[in-house]
């Protein structure tokens, strides 16, 4: 069992095109981590480097107590699922599970007991004679994370690996991994766009962009405690309502209402309000932190409607607030008036873009 650590890790092609920039993070071994971000931000550069595929710039790469900085692929034991499976055509579901041995000259009976027991774990025993051309999407993945398993590796690496397939079905399978790895026991490092993907599979996070580690955390806390605007607003489907007001006092002016601001030491001339639509709620008799306006889009999301709100200002344009509302009533074409928790609300600097409450609650870790 060996942890993976990346030190001050960076790729840099020319002097405008540097796609990770000084990426530090480490993942023990039983803690499946994945690199999400937008296209471009890094995230497969960071993997091909851990893999061999790619020589870093500067920075340290470490399989346990052994830098593999710049060892060759082969020589670092590691495991590498593919976005587009990689299987060979012409061979059998066992000769592709065996191929990786047999390269290795890993003993006969050894290799057949190993592809037995991944067969078994991923319900592959009835596939053994079957090529990839007469298997699903589903099946022929299940053969492409098959061939990692066997190999017992110290690190896994999987790129994009549910991407070719359909959305029924990445559903079944992103299970399915996230059970297969969990009892494993090593380093797994997943790179995907796919928010869901993430928060689902991950024990931790690492959302990048522009080559750079915006915040590395658990999902739950990627999700409820976002370290900037750039996570605020890529994690959340729907997306964060993100509200750049001016500030008078100790308020935020959303229309013709006020917010009160956090303890903050210095009020800025502007700040922007964060809050999730399913944070924001019809208000009750009581409720005193209110805003009122006008429906005008309601959408039916199945379990609920993402309703947006108009709210009207005697100074600026009119703000829009999205809110996800019960199924049980028409809110089409109707004055509203909406609750903003003061518990759900999050505040970030419109010129840095970081949160402004998050490293008093959090304890600044990122």
């Amino acid at each position: 069992m060996a942890k993976l650590e990346l030190k001050n890790l960076n790729k840099t092609y020319t002097s405008k095109i540097v796609p990770v920039k000084d990426v530090s993070l480490t993942v023990d071994n039983d803690e499946f981590l994945t690199l999400l971000g937008p296209s471009g931000c890094g995230k497969s550069t960071v993997l091909r480097m851990i893999a061999g595929l790619e020589e870093p710039t500067r920075g340290q790469i470490k399989i346990g107590d052994v830098d593999v900085t710049y060892k060759p692929a082969g020589d670092r034991n590691i495991a590498m699922v593919f976005q587009s499976y990689a299987l060979y055509p012409h061979m059998t579901v066992y000769e592709n599970l065996a191929s990786g041995l047999k390269l290795r000259k890993v003993p006969p009976t050894e290799i057949k007991q190993r592809v037995a027991e991944v067969a078994e774990v991923l319900g592959l025993a009835e596939l053994m004679n079957r090529k990839p051309g007469q298997m699903s999407g589903g099946q022929r993945q299940r053969v492409a994370v098959g061939r990692a398993l066997v190999r017992n590796a110290n690190v896994y690496l999987l790129d994009e690996p549910l991407s070719n397939l359909d959305a029924l079905l990445r559903e079944r399978v992103r299970a399915d991994l996230k059970q297969i790895f969990a009892d494993q026991k090593v380093p797994v490092v997943y790179v995907t766009h796919d928010q869901t993907e993430a928060m689902t599979l991950s024990t931790k996070v690492a959302l990048l962009n522009d080559g750079y580690v915006q915040q590395l955390d658990p999902p739950e806390l990627i999700y409820n405690h976002p370290a900037n605007l750039f996570v605020a607003g890529f994690v959340g489907s729907p997306q964060m309502n993100l509200l750049t007001l001016p500030c008078k006092g100790r308020y935020a002016i959303l229309g013709n209402f006020q917010v009160p601001l956090p303890n903050i030491p210095t009020v800025p001339p502007q700040i922007v309000l964060g809050i999730r639509p399913e944070n924001v709620r019809v208000a009750q008799p009581g409720d005193t932190q209110t805003i009122q306006g006008q429906v005008y889009l309601v959408e039916n999301l199945g379990m609920h409607y993402l309703v947006s709100v108009r709210v009207e200002s005697s100074q600026t344009e009119a703000i829009i607030v999205r809110a996800l509302l019960p199924t049980d009533q028409n809110w089409s074409s109707k004055n509203i008036t909406l609750t903003l928790p003061s518990e759900d609300i999050h505040w970030f600097d419109v010129q840095s873009g970081h949160a402004l409450v998050r490293r008093q609650m959090l304890g600044a870790r990122g």
